[in-house]
Order: C-alpha cells, then sequence, then structure tokens
C-alpha cells in the first residue's frame, strides 16, 4: 500500500498500490512547466510512503504524515472506492456531519446524484 497526503482534507489516502501507479502515471502526465502541476506532484509523490501490513493487518504511519493528518488516538479509515482516506477521528465526525448538513440543503443535490442515492 502507499500512503500520501490528501491536498484538499485534512487526512491521508491510503492506495492499494495498483491504483497508486495509476496515479503516479497520470501525475508524470501533467505539463511540469506549469507550477500547479509541481506543486502536486510535490506534495503526492513527495510524501508518498510505501506501507506493508504486519502479521496483525496493521501498519505504521510515519510521524510525518501523522502529524499531517493530526492523528492522535482515535483514527477512521474510510473507504473512498479506489482508495481509502485515514482520518483523525474527531475531524472525520465534523466533516461528516458538516457533509451531510450540506446535502440537505433544499435545492443541494443535483438530479443525477439524488439517483445513486440508495
Amino acid at each position: 500500500m502507499i500512503v500520501t497526503i490528501d491536498a484538499v482534507d485534512p487526512c491521508l489516502c491510503v492506495y492499494p498500490l495498483d491504483e497508486w501507479e495509476i496515479i503516479e502515471t497520470k501525475l508524470r502526465a501533467l505539463p511540469s512547466l506549469r507550477e500547479e502541476n509541481r506543486r502536486l506532484q510535490r506534495l503526492l509523490i513527495g510524501n508518498a510512503v510505501d506501507l506493508e501490513l504486519d502479521g496483525s493487518g496493521r501498519f505504521l504511519v510515519p510521524p510525518r504524515l501523522r502529524e499531517y493528518a493530526r492523528l492522535d488516538k482515535r483514527a477512521m479509515l474510510v473507504g473512498q472506492l479506489n482508495k481509502f482516506q485515514l482520518w483523525d477521528e474527531d475531524a472525520w465526525d465534523a466533516v461528516s456531519a458538516a457533509d451531510l448538513a450540506a446535502i440537505q440543503q433544499p435545492g443541494a443535490m443535483p438530479d443525477e446524484l439524488r439517483d445513486l442515492i440508495l
């Protein structure tokens, strides 16, 4: 697995190796003369760490990445289709509550997204 920072949210992204290789290929294909591309490459690739599970299915997150995501004692591993996000539990609770409140506002969700709700 590969873990790196999430460039948008205060959490970590945990990718299976095959999914990370897709991301890496896309990042490599970006024009390197654009500063925003170089910035994203530095952040995602520069912070990427290869992790292995121990015999109990655990992995050790390096201190630098734990600090970025403010991981303390309790964490949430949240599935996100092709990856997982690793959040501090309190931060996840706050973001989750805010997201739920936002989509419950009248007119906040387009019809094509309403069709996805099961």
